[in-house]
């Protein structure tokens, strides 16, 4: 359905955004903090879904809308890489205050809320929704067809890197609560960290080709 060649180039480019701390890192960081590694594990599940389920919207109806227009796909990539530049600044000019909040304590919840507190941010969260608009359509072979189906297949890939990235941060965010619990700065330094890669992945997806739709 997806070949194999924008697959694989979608993947590379998935990565790095997904590999920099935004907020459903940070917030998997907090509750792993908080409340140990199954906690984080369970926020790492809950976002993961909500991501998803934003990724079928987008796809299901954005995907339909892009494939009969080059003028709105060009509008969509541009809105989407100023935006994502936009939230890496506010990263990076927040990041005192994300820390406090990623470092806070928080009471004991039952697997269920967290889980929902998890689907929430993963289905609102902005880096993601603005990354899936932006990049999934030029991934995306218009002469397949099937183009909603295709942002699909992409969206799952991107949402299985970031469950095992996210996997990761809880893991190490667990392993390591009384090391973070410590100095706040450590975690403020992963979010201006998270904020100049935002930055830049937004400069590059502005003067990225229209890849497959320029050619459907």
């Amino acid at each position: 359905m997806v070949s194999a060649s924008h697959l694989v180039a979608f993947a590379l480019l998935s990565i790095p955004l997904i590999l920099m701390p935004g907020p459903a890192v940070l917030f998997v960081i907090g509750r792993s903090l908080s409340l140990g590694r199954v906690g984080g594990l369970l926020s790492v599940v809950g976002t993961s879904l909500g991501a998803f389920v934003a990724a079928v919207a987008i796809a299901l109806g954005v995907g339909s809308l892009l494939q009969e227009s080059i003028v709105l796909f060009t509008i969509v990539k541009v809105l989407g890489a100023a935006y994502l530049a936009y939230l890496g600044v506010q990263a990076i000019r927040h990041r005192r205050e994300r820390a406090s909040t990623a470092t806070a304590t928080v009471s004991r919840r039952s697997k269920g809320r967290i889980l929902t507190e998890g689907f929430v941010v993963g289905v609102s969260n902005p880096k993601t929704i603005v990354f899936l608009i932006a990049v999934l359509p030029q991934f995306v072979d218009y002469s397949l067809g099937y183009v909603p189906a295709q942002m699909i297949v992409l969206g799952a890939v991107f949402i299985g890197i970031a469950l095992v990235s996210d996997s990761v941060w809880a893991l190490a965010a667990g392993a390591a609560r009384d090391w973070f619990g410590r100095s706040p700065h450590r975690v403020e330094h992963l979010g201006a960290a998270g904020g100049v890669m935002m930055i830049g992945i937004g400069a590059t997806l502005a003067f990225v080709g229209h890849g497959s739709g320029a050619n459907k």
